[in-house]
């Protein structure tokens, strides 16, 4: 145990206390579109911080770049014009949303600090392609490191702990950790890339239960190309697979991720290996509920599941919702803002 705690000493990262610019996730907007939504609720109105969502704000062009679709310079000018507009607005705090962002934003700066040629030149790209100029940021940290900050403040606030209201016991909860988080840069994670405890911290403060497994690091089976290209998926879901069948006799009661693409193949790679062999892996017989961070942090504050947007999710939550005690309208599922029920469809008359 003392070499565990020496790993995890060893990589305390640094994780800036407010005011806050706000990088969305061009992936995770569309698979749990509540999701950061959540987040900006929780940081602005629960924790009261100063967090600025821009509108102008673009994709990283991560994927495109670990597709080998777009050149370092191409991405390394886009992540510079972030930067502009952060420094444009006065803040020097930048948190990303998606785990592939983080790591792009780590690997430039990275790049940057050993080879400032480069860096004057990007300087030289963004001036030519928009009149930018930028700072560079005094923190970089990804959105749940902040959530992982703020852990204990929001367990003062909690109203639905992980504990499974019937029995009192801790629900077991696997933590999954997005590669791009820190198995890149280690230093950048916190508790570094096997000891991970951005996730951990969250689950333990609002009374779960972690469960380890023999697959706790492996990949959840997005990979970019072994998705991306058709004739490859089926090395994705093979992974994802794996850890199911790992994590399987330990009988979790949830999933909660990091990634935005973690998140959504956990939940969608469920789905389909069901329909492919009939096989499920949670205890008796029953899948396994995925969560984002954010999703996990609401529903412990007493927000509204459907509101969370839980309704998107392929593995329903409600049972999870049930072993939390957190309260919930059947009927309002797949109900839109407007009153109109989603999952059913009325054909408008012709005009």
């Amino acid at each position: 145990m003392q070499n565990l705690y020496t790993v995890n000493k060893n990589y305390r990262k640094e994780i800036a206390d407010d005011k806050y610019y706000y990088a969305r996730s061009c992936i995770r907007q569309n698979f749990f579109p509540g999701s950061e939504v959540t987040f900006l609720n929780i940081l602005k109105n629960d924790l009261q911080r100063d967090v600025f969502d821009d509108p102008r704000h673009t994709t990283c062009t991560g994927i495109a770049y670990h597709s080998d679709v777009i050149p370092f310079n191409t991405i390394q000018t886009v992540v510079a014009r972030h930067f502009a507009l952060m420094s444009e607005h006065g803040y020097e705090n930048f948190i990303a949303s998606c785990v592939t962002s983080f790591g792009m934003y780590i690997e430039i700066t990275e790049t940057w600090k050993h080879f400032p040629e480069q860096l004057e030149q990007i300087r030289e790209h963004l001036k030519k392609a928009t009149g930018r100029e930028f700072l560079l940021p005094k923190n970089i940290a990804h959105t749940s490191d902040i959530v992982y900050k703020y852990r204990t403040r929001i367990a003062e606030q909690m109203k639905y702990p992980l504990i499974n209201a019937k029995t009192g016991k801790p629900l077991k909860i696997v933590d999954h950790i997005g590669c791009h988080y820190a198995k890149m840069f280690p230093a950048n994670g916190e508790g570094g890339a096997e000891f991970t405890q951005v996730l951990q911290g969250m689950i333990k403060a609002w009374g779960g239960a972690t469960v380890d497994y023999p697959e706790r690091r492996h990949c959840c089976g997005f990979g970019f190309r072994q998705y991306l290209v058709q004739a490859n998926r089926g090395y994705s879901v093979s992974n994802s697979k794996k850890k199911f069948e790992s994590m399987q006799p330990y009988e979790p009661d949830a999933i909660v991720a990091n990634c935005p693409g973690c998140a959504m193949f956990m939940d969608r790679w469920q789905y389909t290996l069901n329909e492919m062999q009939g096989t499920r892996y949670g205890a008796d017989n029953t899948m396994i509920p995925v969560l984002t961070y954010e999703e996990l942090a609401g529903l412990v504050l007493g927000y509204n599941p459907w509101d969370l947007g839980l309704q998107m999710h392929q593995v329903d939550v409600t049972p999870l919702l049930d072993k939390m005690g957190v309260p919930y309208d059947p009927n309002e599922k797949y109900r839109s803002r407007s009153g109109r029920q989603i999952g059913s469809y009325t054909p408008q008359q012709s005009r």
